[in-house]
């Protein structure tokens, strides 16, 4: 007998609402939820293949424990018991920083992975951790850091009430949106230009977003920040800013103006390939339009200037009075958030509070750049230890980061190693001890960390859809014992872990005078929360002091997480709403726009305008059936268009003497691959493109459908030296290339005679 059941997608960061059909214990069918406050039934080929990505046979069923050199199946004591004695010894021997962490991207779509690697790091107290942040968003946060003061306090695109979207390295269309949770994001683009608006994108590739677009323009990969420069120096100079509203809560304005001096739209033409009537335009048009927004994604910020380009972004919002007003970009306010504090100066953001060992780069966001992951493993040095255990949640860097072959290699020496992960994919199949998460469908689902990106308040919460199978392992469960096993305190019991985070932060809230709950008693608090378990009690914290919730009965109105669970289709919060200058953590309490570490890495960009561009170029690209590398052994999701080809611009292939279908191999500073060439006027000339997440070809790894049709991992081409400076981003987009014919080459050697 089938039954329904509520779940969010956990696929990607749309966030969009399912209703599932369930048979026998087991999710037999996917629909859009068309009562949900958020997605409205909006349902994308990821969220249709959620019952093959829920039920995929090579997800690990329990725990493996490397004996004898092999990785076998075990019991979840003999797992935990492993971890116990792999860890702690490192720690005792050489220090927590001997121990790395590395999250995936994954993590920030599970409850687990939102509520317990903050308590691991800080049990543990290793400064060596690796996040998926430093091959994607991390010029966001530093750039956000650095003018407004919290690197989490990142502005997104009233999507629903701006007049004109200009979009720079991002295709929403393909990966229904990023650092923007807006569920059907093809959809509101639509609406925008049914109402009269204006779509503008900037990316080297004709894009589906790019063919929806007003205009297009194809920007040389890599000049994404000269080009925003020149914009922003028009605006100076044909007298367009306008802060407005924002006058008050800004400072630096003509020192900006002086730092953005050279940067003309002449002087920047040519190294963006983009005329200077072009880029005038854009300014222009930005300029006069009643509301406007800059958004900028992943081709922005995985570039070698991609904090300059990302701290842009904001600027041009800034100088055109469009942040923090409606139709421009906003501040989302999630539910979970901390209670709002009065506006006022705070501590500031820093960068480069400890440095990697080998090659010194410094920390951001606490983090240190994944692409050193693998010399900090291989290298000694005479300046502290290297890491010699690594806890990997969720996470699979062998493809996901530069020169995965020489991590492979790194990690085959680490003394122990763990990973939270459903699969013995290309980085888990090194563990010598691997704790699989059940399926999402037996797991509760909340968006701590999109719902503070989301593009409309709203809250939302799912219990498991499906009953925990036996055998299997809540995976809050499995982190908190995580905690434990690496901590000293194996053997606890895992609600000792939720317990104490529950008493530490109502201990901290009746302390502050800010608080709703300011002086009561935390014992009394702690009592009165609700749900079925530990990670519950904290979700029903968190809204309770949050800035929607009931204060623990100081409005009596507010969010608790009984009433969430009165409401399974979510409840609507409404609009963003302006909140300047309450979200500003700078020293001096306002927007800061020429931050010191910017005005110091400008002359870099400055260099930029002389340095002659290489002959051919590589970016990457996405697909709406993937994410990364997460969604490829689900038979669904590949095929068609979604294949590991290279695209090459026709110009490019007749001067190459690349056909279309032909192998060609591609070379770059971190290796060589070859892949079957495509040839298409997707891409400009001077650039070919290959997507990422490919590879799977590792000897070692269960993943049937993947390895069929393995593709080939495009970050192998990069030797992990290629950074933004600023952030620790790895440069995976605009890095030189090289192509050669594989069937060229061998009739070139066939004709040699002996």
């Amino acid at each position: 007998m089938s039954r329904t059941a509520l779940r969010i997608c956990p696929l990607c960061e749309a966030t969009c609402g399912l209703t599932l059909t369930v048979e026998g214990g087991r999710v037999t069918g996917a629909r859009g939820d068309r009562e949900d406050v958020f997605s409205k039934g909006f349902l994308c080929p990821k969220g249709a293949a959620f019952p093959a990505v829920d039920g995929d046979p090579d997800r690990l069923r329990g725990p493996l424990v490397r004996r004898d050199g092999e990785l076998r199946e075990a019991t979840w004591q003999e797992a935990f018991d492993a971890v116990a004695a792999g860890i702690r010894p490192v720690v005792e021997r050489h220090g927590p920083h001997a121990v790395g962490v590395v999250l995936g991207n994954p993590n920030v779509h599970t409850v687990a992975g939102a509520l317990y690697p903050p308590v691991l790091l800080a049990g543990l107290g290793t400064r060596s951790l690796f996040t998926a942040s430093t091959l994607d968003q991390m010029p966001k946060h530093v750039s956000s850091g650095l003018l407004f003061g919290d690197a989490n306090a990142i502005p997104v695109p009233d999507l629903d009430r701006t007049d004109h979207l200009l979009l720079i390295g991002a295709n929403p269309l393909e990966s229904n949106g990023s650092l923007c949770t807006a569920p059907d994001f093809p959809g509101r683009l639509k609406a925008l230009r049914a109402r009269g608006g204006t779509l503008t994108v900037i990316d080297p590739r004709r894009t589906r977003t790019a063919r929806l677009a007003d205009r297009h323009v194809t920007v040389r990969p890599g000049a994404d920040a000269l080009l925003l420069a020149a914009m922003a120096h028009v605006l100076f100079e044909e007298d367009l800013v306008r802060l407005g509203e924002l006058t008050p809560h800004v400072q630096g304005l003509e020192e900006l103006r002086t730092a953005l001096e050279d940067f003309t739209p002449e002087s920047v033409a040519a190294a963006c390939d983009v005329d200077a009537d072009t880029i005038r335009t854009l300014a222009r048009e930005l300029a006069a339009a009643p509301t406007a927004a800059v958004y900028g994604r992943i081709g922005s910020c995985t570039v070698p200037h991609g904090t300059l380009a990302s701290w842009l972004v904001d600027v041009l919002n800034i100088l055109t009075g469009n942040l923090d007003r409606p139709g421009g970009a906003l501040f989302p306010q999630a539910a979970t958030d901390r209670t709002p504090r009065p506006a006022g100066p705070g501590r500031g953001f820093a960068l480069g509070r400890w440095h990697s060992r080998v090659s010194r780069h410094p920390e951001a966001k606490g983090e240190l750049p994944l692409s050193a992951l693998a010399e900090e493993i291989d290298t000694a040095t005479e300046e502290g230890e290297p890491i010699r255990a690594l806890i990997a949640v969720a996470a699979n860097p062998v493809l996901s980061a530069p020169d995965g072959d020489r991590l492979d290699k790194a990690l085959d020496s680490l003394e122990f190693m763990v990973s939270v992960d459903p699969y013995l994919n290309e980085t888990s199949r090194h563990a010598h001890v691997v704790l699989p998460p059940p399926p999402p469908s037996q797991a509760p689902h909340h968006d701590f960390a999109f719902n503070t990106l989301a593009v409309r308040h709203q809250v939302r919460y799912n219990r498991p859809a499906v009953p925990l199978a036996p055998g299997r392992m809540a995976e809050t469960e499995i982190m908190a014992r995580l905690v434990l096993a690496v901590t000293g305190l194996h053997g606890a019991d895992p609600s000792a872990v939720d317990e104490t985070v529950v008493a530490q932060t109502l201990g901290r809230a009746v302390e502050d005078p800010h608080s709703p709950v300011h002086g009561r008693d935390p014992k009394e608090l702690a009592a009165a929360l609700t749900g079925e378990d530990g990670p519950e009690r904290r979700l029903d914290l968190m809204l309770r002091l949050g800035p929607y919730g009931d204060g623990f009965g100081a409005r009596p109105d507010g969010l608790t997480l009984a009433r969430l669970l009165e409401h399974p289709h979510g409840i609507d919060l409404g609009p963003l709403r302006p909140r300047l200058p309450q979200p500003l953590r700078t020293a001096s309490g306002e927007v800061e726009l020429l931050p010191e570490p910017i005005a110091a890495d400008l002359p870099r960009l400055r260099q930029a305008l002389t340095v002659s561009p290489a002959a051919l170029v590589l970016v990457g690209r996405r697909h709406l059936r993937s994410n990364n590398s997460w969604l490829h052994n689900v038979p669904s999701l590949t095929g068609g268009s979604n294949r590991c080809t290279l695209h090459v611009h026709p110009e490019d292939a007749a001067r190459l003497g690349v056909r279309d279908g032909q192998p060609v191999r591609v070379r770059g500073a971190g290796g060589e691959v070859t892949a079957p060439a495509e040839v298409t006027e997707d891409v400009r000339p001077g650039v070919v493109s290959l997507p990422h997440g490919w590879g799977h070809d590792r000897p070692g790894t269960r993943l049937g459908h993947a390895s069929t049709d393995p593709g080939v991992n495009v970050n192998q081409l990069l030797d992990g030296s290629l950074l933004d400076p600023l952030s620790g981003n790895a440069v995976l987009n605009g890095f030189p290339v090289e192509l050669v014919p594989v069937a060229e080459k061998i009739e070139a050697l066939s004709s040699v005679k002996p």
